[in-house]
């Protein structure tokens, strides 16, 4: 694939960062290249639970959390666990995760994850307006249940949270509350909060190629290449293939849960880890799901994809290698059907899907200390659906030297 002529801007990754990024920039007049070693929507783009999380602004880093550790290496199917062939490994990461869990640090992350999604929000509609996408949207909202008077009064800072950075919301204190927005749910489950401005897309592969069809459409160009380093030139980057060099003007890196061995061949080290997700996907007609679902005590969700039922979550910190642990999906497939007697378990698939995650729950969205030509925009854990249109347009900003709507200091690449 060598290039006899320098491209404007090129764009490692084709899942939603990526895509998003590279529309966004050619919305701006850039001419853009997107490079993915297998296609568009290939990886967590394509198997995730389809929603734009905006709600959830706490990070996963919370003071006290390091208190449950021993737990996760006792219980290897819980809602976050580290298999024990990998914790050696994690060690360094878990040690800036516990000293992002600091109240001092903890409330940082809070404020900035807070704006960046308040930015996204607003980004997703210019973004489904610009493509034409609503039919591609299910704004049904989201129901977070509890099992208890207890579990549910321990959420209530969460929710006074929530009401701080003017989240809409709905708390319900009885089984039949809960009933009127899903019928047909285990009556274990005694309260809930509900998030009606909640949205999903109905099949977070199908947004992405939607946006990649209107990307090309507008004369962008999506080609397959495996880039293995980055070496900064005296005009822009050359980015070495599994077929030839590619010469660029400028690089935005945005290969997912890959994306640091990139910045490591720049000499930035950045502390990206894989939080590996795993899901089932039940056939149309499993169950009549009205809302996105929310079993906070569990670690798990459940969605509507393409009239299909999706079962998916939980956090295992578990890295790029090891081989996929599908008991996980197991396990909450199985509890989806205690808590929904009427679901129908039978015609699943199941899928394990790497997102990228940095301690502090933040994506690092800045340019390369090493290489100022290269800039970056992964981390963003199980929230990249989500932030993906605001990262966007924060990549485009940087790009095009406009200011950014944000303090752009919580995502910097240096921060570690």
């Amino acid at each position: 694939m060598q290039h006899d002529t320098k491209t404007d801007i090129v764009v490692i990754g084709a899942g939603i960062i990526g895509i998003s990024a590279a529309l966004e920039l050619q919305k701006r007049g850039r001419n853009v290249l997107v490079l993915d070693r297998e296609g568009v929507a290939a990886g967590a783009s394509k198997g995730n639970a389809g929603a734009f999380a905006f709600t959830d602004i706490v990070p996963l880093a919370t003071p006290g959390i390091m208190r449950k550790a021993p737990k996760w290496l006792l219980d290897p199917l819980g809602p976050l666990s580290i298999p024990p062939a990998y914790a050696l490994s994690i060690a360094p990461w878990m040690l800036r995760f516990w000293r992002a869990s600091w109240r001092d640090r903890y409330a940082a992350s809070l404020s900035a994850q807070a704006a960046l999604m308040n930015h996204s929000r607003a980004a997703l509609e210019r973004q489904i307006a610009y493509v034409d996408g609503e039919a591609l949207m299910q704004r049904q909202g989201q129901l977070q249940l509890f099992e208890s008077e207890s579990e549910f009064r321990a959420s209530l800072p969460t929710w006074d949270l929530r009401k701080d950075h003017g989240i809409p919301f709905d708390l319900l204190d009885s089984p039949n509350a809960i009933a009127e927005i899903q019928p047909g749910l285990n009556r274990r489950f005694t309260h809930a909060g509900f998030t009606p401005t909640w949205m999903n897309t109905v099949d977070p592969a199908h947004w992405t190629e939607h946006l990649a069809a209107q990307f090309i459409a507008h004369g962008g160009q999506v080609k397959i290449a495996e880039i293995t380093a980055l070496k900064p030139t005296d005009d822009g980057v050359r980015l070495a293939t599994d077929n030839g060099d590619i010469s660029a003007g400028q690089v935005i890196v945005a290969a997912g849960a890959w994306s640091h061995q990139l910045a490591k061949s720049l000499g930035d080290h950045i502390p990206l880890e894989t939080e590996r997700g795993y899901n089932t996907t039940l056939p149309e007609g499993a169950f009549d799901l009205r809302t996105h679902l929310t079993f906070g005590g569990h670690g798990f969700v459940v969605t509507r994809i393409n009239g299909g039922v999706r079962i998916g979550g939980a956090v295992e910190l578990g890295g790029l290698k090891l081989a996929p642990n599908y008991r996980r999906a197991d396990t909450l497939l199985a509890k989806a059907g205690r808590f929904m007697p009427d679901l129908n378990l039978e015609g699943g698939t199941q899928w394990m899907g790497f997102r990228p995650s940095l301690p502090d729950s933040l994506p690092v969205i800045d340019r390369s200390s090493r290489a100022p030509e290269v800039l970056y925009a992964f981390g963003h854990g199980h929230l990249g659906l989500t932030q993906s249109a605001g990262t966007a347009e924060l990549v485009a900003d940087l790009v095009t030297d406009a200011k950014p709507v944000l303090d752009m200091s919580p995502f910097s690449s240096t921060r570690f």
